[in-house]
């Protein structure tokens, strides 16, 4: 009899493990096929891209660190990544900065839903529709200018070509504002609906105002969409190539003159070595920075 029980004991034991072993190992099921396609479209052709840094590319010679040389020495390269590093740090801000002082104005409304729908309007729109937006705007006989010359700011043989000067840089960040800032309110108000009004009342209670209640109670809240808007962000900056190109062309002014113009200069002329080598030190780049700002976000 004690040892029927004991051996009844045992198999419950076995059951309830094998039960908890196959839960546990449930999640390898769920990420299987993902991982099997980032391994297959992403990391599998980026081991090649190393490859090929270190190698030429027509006659796949072994060069060592001969490419990274060629492309460090690069003076459209460093051009590249300087207003790169520039458009980054200037955008990054405004888009943040901007897209809470509107979203939290709007968090206000009572029909949210619809104005959310329309914010992510810009997303919806062909690259050629923008492109041709701007051109009517910033154009030599755009409507800026005719604007402006209607007010007397400017004056009839003196009109500027916004795309052909140094405002052309601005002309870019003010396309990717444009563009990124409806996907960004509707992310910082997804994250202020998520805290619970117990708090912001619990607060008022307490005497706290309206402003004391968002930066006290809010705001420190919002430490996830923060990191999720500013990776996105920070990704998406380095990505603002249709618009400009279709706009100025492979060379725009040295202004606006980004990475993503030299990566398509590069394959265009097939010196793919030397775009495989800077691809790796993007790459490489993003990748860090994205880590260090994971930790900061962690420590705070």
């Amino acid at each position: 009899m004690w040892k029927m029980q004991r051996r009844r004991s045992l198999k419950n034991r076995q059951s309830i493990w094998r039960n908890k072993s196959k839960k546990r190992d449930a999640w390898i099921l769920f990420l299987l096929p993902s991982l099997i396609g980032v391994s297959v479209f992403v990391l599998l052709p980026f081991l090649d891209v190393i490859r090929r840094s270190f190698l030429t590319a027509v006659t796949q010679k072994w060069t060592g660190i001969q490419n990274y040389q060629t492309v460090f020495a690069n003076q459209a390269f460093r051009l590249a990544i300087q207003n790169t590093l520039r458009f980054t740090a200037v955008c990054l801000p405004l888009l943040i900065g901007i897209g809470l002082l509107i979203s939290v104005q709007l968090s206000r409304l009572k029909k949210i839903q619809l104005v959310k729908s329309m914010f992510l309007f810009p997303l919806a729109m062909p690259a050629a529709t923008v492109v041709l937006i701007w051109k009517m705007l910033f154009s030599q006989q755009g409507f800026l200018n005719g604007w402006l010359l209607r007010l007397g700011w400017i004056a009839e043989g003196h009109l500027p070509d916004y795309m052909g000067t140094k405002a052309a840089f601005w002309v870019l960040v003010f396309s990717y504002l444009w563009k990124n800032l409806g996907y960004t309110i509707v992310l910082w108000l997804a994250g202020i609906f998520s805290v619970s009004s117990d708090l912001t009342e619990a607060a008022q209670v307490d005497g706290a105002s309206e402003r004391q209640c968002f930066w006290r109670v809010i705001f420190p809240n919002l430490k996830g969409t923060l990191y999720t808007i500013t990776v996105l962000s920070f990704l998406n900056s380095f990505k603002v190539f249709r618009e400009a190109y279709l706009v100025a062309g492979s060379y725009p002014h040295e202004s606006m003159y980004l990475l993503q113009h030299l990566f398509n200069n590069w394959f265009v002329n097939l010196e793919l070595d030397k775009m495989a080598a800077s691809a790796v030190c993007v790459g490489l780049v993003l990748f860090v920075t994205i880590l260090l700002l994971q930790k900061l976000w962690d420590q705070e």
